[in-house]
């Protein structure tokens, strides 16, 4: 199962393995905390690895207009042929968006971008349930994204997951914090793999290439005092909501005369505040 996304190209500036050491354990090492703290032992993730290894040699580094084989996806990996036999087309994990989220995500950044449901300062404004003459509505939010479902069923769905509330005057408000999964909420999973995904890809061009055709930036301070690293924490919030929100507000508006294609945008921002272990606010760390 190839994974969309455009075949890799030998890269332009040559990589060594060992400069990959010191920053693919950085970087793995969450991950593998994660892993621990979700039951995933070392085999099964190994497993997976194997796999992906298999499909990624598979169809990322095929050569143009030959027959990728056993024997050259063993090379490029180390596994064995007969190993690789056996594991190419068993379908490694590839980006599936669940259709649920991509019908709730397209909703929220409509409530979010069209003038029609945002007030004078851009923020998401409170809807009634229906309106007469096609004005603003929970309903005509809905149905602007999809009529195969009853904005009824969403309202209950949503009402349930918290990501939204019916105010005094019986008007739908987004909740703001319907923008961050919790729980058991299935959405933090997908979203998990996407962006980081994505930001390990635009990271992986750019240090392949020779101009870096991808934006990946990071503003960094270090041995600040706990009160300066919440508050810069607190302020950098601020403005990448905005940032995201705008970015949303341009692109919704510029979607409906776009002609569609097989190409995708992300735009992430992330936020992360590091202490000492046995800083009491620890759990907060890394919260975006």
């Amino acid at each position: 199962m190839n994974p969309k996304g455009p075949r890799t190209k030998p890269a332009s500036q040559p990589i060594g393995a060992a400069q990959l050491h010191t920053p693919l354990a950085r970087m793995l090492r969450p991950l593998v905390r994660l892993c621990i703290r979700g039951g995933m032992t070392f085999p099964a993730l190994t497993q997976l690895l194997r796999e992906l290894f298999v499909n990624v040699a598979e169809h990322d580094f095929a050569l143009e207009g030959k027959e990728q084989t056993d024997s050259r996806v063993s090379l490029l990996t180390g596994i064995h042929r007969k190993e690789v036999a056996r594991l190419r087309g068993a379908g490694a994990p590839v980006n599936v968006v669940p259709a649920t989220l991509s019908r709730t995500s397209a909703i929220i950044a409509r409530w979010l971008a069209a003038p029609e449901f945002t007030d004078q300062k851009g923020d998401p404004r409170p809807l009634p349930r229906t309106a007469e003459g096609g004005k603003p509505s929970f309903e005509t939010l809905v149905e602007s994204i999809t009529k195969d479902v009853r904005p009824r069923a969403v309202l209950d769905e949503w009402l349930d997951r918290k990501l939204v509330v019916i105010n005094a005057s019986d008007e739908i408000m987004l909740v703001e914090e319907a923008f961050v999964p919790h729980g058991d909420d299935d959405r933090k999973w997908h979203y998990l793999g996407r962006n980081l995904h994505d930001h390990v890809a635009a990271a992986e061009a750019n240090v392949s290439s020779e101009m870096p055709p991808f934006l990946e930036r990071a503003v960094h301070y270090d041995g600040l005092s706990a009160k300066l690293a919440k508050k810069l924490e607190a302020r950098s919030r601020e403005l990448a909501m905005e940032a995201l929100k705008v970015a949303n507000r341009e692109a919704n508006r510029a979607l409906a005369k776009d002609k569609g294609g097989d190409h995708r945008w992300n735009f992430g921002i992330y936020i992360y505040r590091e202490g000492p272990p046995s800083d009491d606010d620890s759990d907060e760390n890394g919260k975006a």
